[in-house]
């Protein structure tokens, strides 16, 4: 007789033919089959989250660490809807996310029972796939096809809601174990030889990369070609991964959010590579094209979508990234005259100059500052530099001290950074959860402006709920700095004139006492107002292996 399974069986089987160790949800009623089946699954583990959006969160940064597919679990339509903020930014940052909901039981459903709706079609705009389970015979199909499109180039989230009596339903359908899948493509090699081409004919090439090159694990062959071309390297504004090391030579930071100012960052460029994106991100409109006018345009992509997505291009080349860089580089040195190769090296040297002074600019900027209190971004990044580990992870939403922190903190491993990829505030306290899950042997550090950390401050509580040993950095300005600046650049562009403030963008009435709202939720935590407390209160924090914040008084001036 053959074998039968009950629809839950047939997810948690599925959840550990796939490799799945990490469930990251908030359950409700209709979740309890799952959350029942664990006593069955000792080897994997229920990350439990307060609110959704911390769960979401959290498994968007293990999966984007990991490469594995992150699974969440949330509980029917409110749950789902409290979710879909990070799962906006999740199929921005491309992570490989199945995300599964209950639903109430499907006999009712023309009744609209409570916390009933459309979760599939609620889904549906913010992932690759998204579907509902009608019966238990769909189950093996449905979760094979889930975990395979959530891998599939481009990579992204998946949605499949469980209504609670397919849980229970039996099925002689076994569950369905993964497929070894090759897809690393090799690039055309006349498009490697047009690219090298374009690229040896260039006197002044510079490289845009987008977070595919981080995704995948392109580091090292994006930094051969920028060094064989002498070409500057630009990020996309926001990025959630390493994509390029930012204390080389060559790196000039991240590509401005309009396209005259992207224009201004590319210079005299007569050659424009993009890498590993859809490019550009733009907060502000501008007319006209974002490239120089002389500038060819080429792009490198692993994926249809991303090449000539937005502007046309001379060459467009399709092939995984690591692959498609390592080809034409050796395409480039291959052709390359000692001219060319002269030239390179010229403009190599030209970039550790650059370098040498903005390094000497941003000792300056911190200097100035220096002993101001409220102390400035400037001083804490300096201060915090020496005290790193060498393997630390950096887990940041830093927003308006952001460039403080990537002009002062090196980070060369393309797996010890992570950061909000498509703009939803609240992800660096979840996401730290998520990386400290994905590396549980490496310290973990969090930093966060105050506005964003409160859209998730619960995460702080699965934090010590898990003992995850966190150190959480609370950026205390009691402001919206970047709304206010980000006011001052509205007021510009339409013509307004004149001190107006900025009204309901203060957040010191009352002030928020991180402190206290962390020991509630069972952390350590100090508060730091002078920079000589930093050293000492960074290793104590570090030094307890479990959860700590640190809320640092900051000036908010603009």
């Amino acid at each position: 007789m053959a074998r039968t399974y009950k629809g839950k069986q047939i997810v948690m089987e599925s959840f550990r033919a796939h490799g799945v160790e990490y469930i990251f949800g908030n359950p409700g009623t209709t979740e309890l089959p799952i959350i029942d089946s664990l006593l069955d699954y000792p080897d994997i583990h229920y990350i439990l989250a307060l609110h959704e959006a911390v769960a979401l969160s959290a498994a968007d940064a293990y999966a984007l660490l990991t490469g594995k597919v992150g699974v969440v679990n949330v509980h029917v339509a409110p749950g789902l809807g409290n979710a879909l903020g990070m799962l906006y930014n999740a199929k921005e940052g491309r992570s490989p996310l199945l995300v599964t909901a209950g639903q109430q039981d499907s006999r009712m459903r023309l009744r609209e029972p409570v916390l009933f709706d459309d979760l599939a079609a609620l889904a549906r705009p913010l992932t690759k796939w998204s579907v509902q389970a009608e019966h238990a015979d769909e189950l093996p199909a449905i979760l094979h096809r889930a975990f395979k499109i959530a891998q599939d180039p481009p990579r992204g989230p998946v949605f499949v809601a469980l209504p609670i009596n397919v849980m229970d339903q039996e099925t002689a359908q076994p569950p369905l174990g993964p497929s070894p899948l090759y897809q690393r493509s090799l690039p055309d090699p006349a498009g490697v030889a047009e690219l090298a081409r374009l690229l040896l004919g260039a006197r002044r090439p510079v490289i845009v990369c987008g977070d595919g090159v981080g995704r995948g694990r392109a580091v090292a062959e994006l930094v051969a070609l920028a060094e064989t071309l002498g070409a500057e390297v630009w990020s996309e504004v926001l990025t959630a991964l390493h994509d390029f090391p930012n204390g080389h030579a060559l790196y000039r930071g991240g590509i401005a959010g309009d396209q005259s100012a992207i224009r201004r960052s590319l210079g005299a460029a007569d050659a424009v590579l993009l890498v590993g994106g859809e490019f550009f991100e733009e907060v502000w409109f501008e007319p006209g094209s974002p490239f120089p006018d002389e500038a060819v345009v080429l792009q490198l992509g692993a994926s249809p979508r991303e090449l000539a997505h937005n502007y046309p291009v001379r060459c467009g080349l399709l092939a995984d990234l690591a692959q498609g860089l390592r080809a034409v580089r050796e395409a480039v040195a291959a052709g390359a005259d000692a001219a060319y190769r002269s030239a390179a090296a010229a403009r190599n040297a030209a970039a550790v100059n650059t370098r040498n002074t903005e390094r000497a600019r941003q000792r300056s900027r911190a200097e100035k500052t220096w002993d101001t209190l409220p102390m400035s971004p400037a001083r804490l990044m300096a201060e915090l530099k020496p005290l790193l580990p060498a393997d630390v992870v950096m887990v940041h939403e830093a927003i308006t001290a952001a460039p403080d922190l990537t002009r002062t903190i090196d980070f060369d491993s393309p797996d010890g950074y992570v950061a909000g990829r498509g703009g939803g505030i609240g992800q660096a306290l979840p996401s730290a959860i998520g990386a400290q899950v994905a590396h549980p042997k490496r310290p973990v550090v969090a930093i966060s402006g105050d506005g964003s950390s409160l859209y998730t401050i619960q995460g702080l509580w699965s934090a010590a709920r898990h003992n995850l040993p966190i150190v959480f950095i609370i950026l205390h300005n009691r402001t919206y700095r970047i709304l206010k600046l980000n006011m001052n650049r509205y007021r510009q562009g339409v013509g307004q004139s004149g001190e107006r403030g900025y009204p309901f963008l203060d957040l010191d009435e009352p002030p928020v006492d991180y402190v206290s709202v962390a020991r509630g939720f069972g952390l350590q935590a100090r508060r730091i107002e002078n920079p000589a407390e930093i050293a000492p209160a960074f290793s104590e924090a570090l030094a307890a292996r479990r959860p700590w914040l640190l809320e640092v008084i900051l000036e908010g001036g603009v």
